[in-house]
């Protein structure tokens, strides 16, 4: 007697369960007819598909009744109906019904508006290991170790293609009107293209804007990286809507600073002193290195430009026998070289070098280091951006001490960038 009142109590359990699921008993009973009678568990005509499909239209009916009830009391919006559309799933093609507001202000979060199929969290397992610089290769056996599936590289290309709009969609995007520094500088990969690898360059370019925002302000893939590529990039962000820079922070490429002028013709071109500082120590020895660097430290930190000068001398006497041409590159260069100076330490900091945004290539460097090349631009492109998108809290924030350096800014420009604040 004991064990049958378990069994009662167990079957009553699930019973209230089954209900909680789906309460119509007849609904219930036709279910287990289906069971019982070997029919599929999905599919068009499978036991569970008619269940899945509820399940997916309440809880897109509670969605809705959870948005209307934050909206405020004077509110006059309201259910409007819905729209039908067909979803792919595992189980099958399911018949979703959308409800909608009045005002059109509900986004249905189980299946998004524009969604047409059902997932189960994969095609976000494949994304976040491909952002990870895993290759298609590495995918699939992890989810065949981890979740017993094998997955063809068609489909995982298929799942890494659907980013491929939203890329598109984020280098057109628009931009801020006015960036108070925009850092450029190339990266370079190996790409197979005509049964080859060739070299190629990602062209990154990476802004604070008016409000000291950080930013990726695009990637763009290039054969080389000469001063023409780099101007059709600038028109282009121009296009999207950079009105103003006030200070261009780039390498010493050959140029360079020419075309910068040509398209943005009020900003400040500083050359990346880190840049200047490596290329002409290049063939110091190894014995001097560290006494040259420390002495070139005196020239740029110097709080002067009068300072700079007289440091830039003091390092001519005392190197020129052995290093005349480190004297001679920073007098020719002196006047890219030494915009800086002009600002307070805060400022300064920002706009001297273009470590910035050499940090954002270190994260994209950490993820594909492993990786000789690419199949093609699009499977670099895609990788580079997934990876960029996943750690993006390590490069989208504000700008240290920015209401003072902000101060600083409106005193220096006046209305070129207090208008842009409003």
């Amino acid at each position: 007697m004991k064990k049958g009142r378990k069994k009662s109590a167990r079957q009553e359990q699930l019973q209230e369960e089954l209900d909680r699921f789906i309460p119509d008993r007849e609904e219930q009973q036709q279910m287990m007819q289906g069971l019982y009678q070997g029919k599929p568990l999905f599919g068009e005509s499978g036991v569970f598909t008619g269940m899945l499909q509820k399940m997916v239209n309440l809880s897109l009916q509670g969605e809705l009744d959870s948005f209307l009830k934050e909206q405020p009391e004077n509110t006059d919006n309201r259910r409007n109906g819905f729209k039908q559309k067909q979803v792919r799933s595992t189980g099958g093609m399911l018949t979703v019904n959308t409800p909608r507001d009045r005002s059109g202000e509900y986004a249905p979060m189980l299946v998004k508006n524009w969604e047409r199929e059902l997932t189960t969290g994969m095609d976000e397992i494949i994304l976040s290991l491909y952002a990870r610089g895993h290759s298609v290769e590495d995918v699939q056996q992890h989810l065949r170790e981890i979740y017993g599936v094998n997955v063809s590289n068609s489909v995982i290309s298929s799942i890494t293609d659907k980013i491929l709009p939203e890329i598109t969609e984020w280098q057109n995007r628009s931009l801020s009107p006015c960036y108070v520094v925009v850092y450029l500088d190339g990266i370079y990969y190996k790409v197979r293209e005509n049964g080859a690898f060739v070299t190629k360059v990602i062209h990154t370019c990476y802004g604070v804007n008016q409000y000291g925002e950080r930013d990726i302000l695009g990637l763009y893939i290039n054969e080389s990286e000469g001063a023409s590529s780099w101007g059709l990039i600038l028109e282009d962000l121009k296009r999207r809507g950079m009105e103003d820079v006030i200070f261009f922070c780039v390498d010493g490429l050959r140029g360079f600073k020419e075309v910068l002028e040509t398209v943005y013709p009020q900003a400040t071109v500083q050359r990346c002193i880190v840049h200047m500082v490596r290329s002409s120590t290049r063939f110091v020895s190894d014995k001097d290195i560290r006494k040259v660097c420390a002495d070139l430290r005196l020239v740029y930190q110097s709080a002067t430009m009068e300072d700079a000068k007289i440091a830039l001398e003091s390092f001519g006497e005392k190197w020129d026998k052995k290093y005349k041409m480190i004297r001679q590159k920073w007098e020719e260069e002196w006047d890219s070289l030494t915009p800086f100076m002009d600002y307070s330490p805060a400022i300064r900091k920002m706009i001297y070098t273009t470590n910035p945004v050499e940090a954002v290539h270190r994260i994209m460097r950490k993820v594909t280091k492993t990786k000789a090349a690419w199949c093609t631009d699009k499977g670099l492109i895609k990788q580079l951006y997934l990876t960029l998108m996943y750690q993006k809290k390590s490069w989208n924030k504000v700008a240290f001490n920015w209401k003072s350096m902000q101060k600083e800014l409106i005193e220096k420009f006046g209305e070129r960038y207090a208008k842009h604040l409003q």
